[in-house]
């Protein structure tokens, strides 16, 4: 590969680097949005016309041909996923109070946009009502192929497309070797993640076995599972060296997919993508990046991405745990995590969706690491000084964790007691969202 074109792609790397007054946080967060009681997944027609309501309240439609795919405004995106999941694509916020009140100015206007649609929700992170069969599809085209692609490489990944929801966290770094840090600490700290924010365990109205069913899934997709290479010391260079041999999911030429005929993205920087003129840009390197769907990944800030999705007050919770160690106690924590041995984290790993908080690693059992890791989190974002306008700092967000440690029940748990008492799901026809956190308004 000539040394120059490599370059060109790590600098793309380098040019995320912030300053430490610049670091910000985005979180996503992805909906199932149902129709009625029986909890039918909506149609798109019927998410077209959400889409219209929601235009009142400032957003522009994003369309690919003639269809509308998403929404836009300001820094924010409202996306739409393989089975019309709606995500909000939050902006780069200084702290958790901007980050939670975003997502509750979102959640209230989807639910004063979708008066008199009969639509619905359930904060939850794997459809428990539907079946595969009865999913809508989304008619955007990079889903068709994926469609088509994904399950080649993992049995369950059309489940994973069409019928889970999860959050997304977003950080910044202000160096190579602080991407290394919080990259690493995140991906060691992937299996306690699943624990505590796991919130899917129903699948076609039972339960699965699983406290995050929707994480099992996962683990049996194309693309997905943690990096090996986040065991050991990395850089942009050897995270570069690594996703170039994934094979190519497609490239866009003039807003036409183009799929390939089996070549991996190496091939494609070297001019050996036969579809395609010349070699890759930095636009065909984004689009490769984004069709990586590790537990943790790079572009130009770090993707957190093993949290199923939640009630509004885990939304605020999952961000300000994270924030507390990644930007608060960076260096306590990755001293901790280091010391475990790789067999040992992807044991956890494996296990961790079914055994929850009782899931063992390193001689402890998670909800006694996540313990160890709240009251670094804690001291992490008492030390950020990020007041709100009540003069209270980001650790008011921490009482779902607090909650979950303290009582060793994830959200999951909580929902399987509730089966128990009376044998139904009849509970999510139930469910009111809370937009005010702790009784505090960031």
């Amino acid at each position: 590969m000539n040394i120059k074109n490599k370059e060109k792609f790590i600098e793309y790397f380098l040019s995320g680097v912030k300053n430490i007054k610049q670091i910000k946080i985005g979180v996503e967060h992805e909906r199932f949005l149902f129709e009625g009681k029986d909890k039918k997944r909506i149609t798109y027609n019927k998410l077209k016309i959400l889409f219209e309501n929601l235009k009142i309240k400032g957003w522009i439609p994003i369309l690919e041909k003639e269809n509308i795919i998403g929404l836009k405004r300001g820094k924010q995106q409202i996306t739409t996923e393989p089975g019309l999941q709606c995500e909000l694509s939050g902006a780069p916020l200084k702290n958790i109070h901007e980050v939670c009140m975003e997502s509750s100015n979102y959640l209230k206007e989807i639910t004063l946009a979708s008066k008199g649609l009969n639509i619905n929700t359930a904060s939850v992170g794997f459809d428990p009502f539907n079946d595969l069969a009865s999913t809508p599809k989304n008619p955007k085209e990079r889903y068709k192929i994926m469609t088509n692609e994904m399950p080649k490489g993992g049995e369950l990944s059309l489940e994973m497309m069409y019928r889970t929801c999860g959050i997304q966290i977003n950080y910044d770094y202000t160096s190579e070797n602080n991407f290394e840090k919080i990259f690493r600490l995140g991906n060691y700290l992937v299996p306690l993640t699943i624990a505590l924010y796991a919130n899917s365990p129903f699948e076609n109205r039972k339960p699965t076995g699983y406290h995050s069913y929707r994480n099992k899934v996962w683990q049996k997709t194309s693309r997905g599972g943690i990096m090996p290479i986040a065991f050991e010391k990395i850089t942009f260079e050897k995270y570069f060296d690594y996703v170039i041999n994934y094979p190519i999911l497609f490239a866009v030429r003039d807003k036409n997919y183009i799929k390939p005929n089996g070549q991996i993205f190496k091939d494609f920087i070297e001019g050996k993508f036969k579809k395609i003129k010349g070699e890759a840009s930095l636009k065909d390197f984004e689009t490769h990046l984004a069709t990586i769907f590790t537990e943790i990944r790079l572009k130009k800030f770090i993707e957190l991405r093993s949290l199923d999705t939640c009630d509004w007050g885990c939304i605020c919770n999952g961000p300000a745990f994270f924030t507390g160690l990644f930007y608060g106690s960076l260096d306590e924590a990755f001293n901790i995590v280091t010391k475990w041995k790789k067999e040992n984290v992807m044991n956890a790993y494996m296990e961790s969706p079914k055994k929850g908080l009782n899931t063992e690693l390193e001689g402890k059992k998670l909800y006694e690491w996540g313990d160890i890791f709240l009251k670094l989190a804690k001291k992490g974002l008492i030390n950020r000084k990020e007041m709100n306008s009540s003069n209270k700092d980001e650790t008011i967000y921490l009482l779902h964790t607090e909650n979950v440690i303290k009582n060793r029940k994830n959200r999951a748990q909580l929902l399987l007691d509730k089966y128990e008492e009376t044998k139904s799901l009849d509970f999510f026809n139930n469910e009111k969202e809370n937009f005010s956190y702790s009784g505090f308004q960031p």
